[in-house]
């Protein structure tokens, strides 16, 4: 999802993403410490994209 959809998006919408994208990222690294891993650059596209989010909540909690 690209920055600028995300920033339309309300805090709630935000907080289900980012938790939704949290058991993403806990299936993939144990799908990565059983070997059975098909797109180790996911990981860092999840980790990536859940930054966003909690730079988009950090800006509407101050602004």
């Amino acid at each position: 999802m690209k920055t600028n959809q995300m920033r339309d998006k309300s805090a709630d919408e935000l907080l289900t993403r980012e938790k939704d994208l949290t058991e993403q990222l806990y299936k993939l690294r144990f799908q990565r410490a059983t070997g059975r891993m098909e797109a180790p650059s996911k990981v860092k596209e999840v980790r990536r994209e859940i930054a966003r989010i909690k730079t988009l909540l950090g800006e509407k909690a101050r602004g």
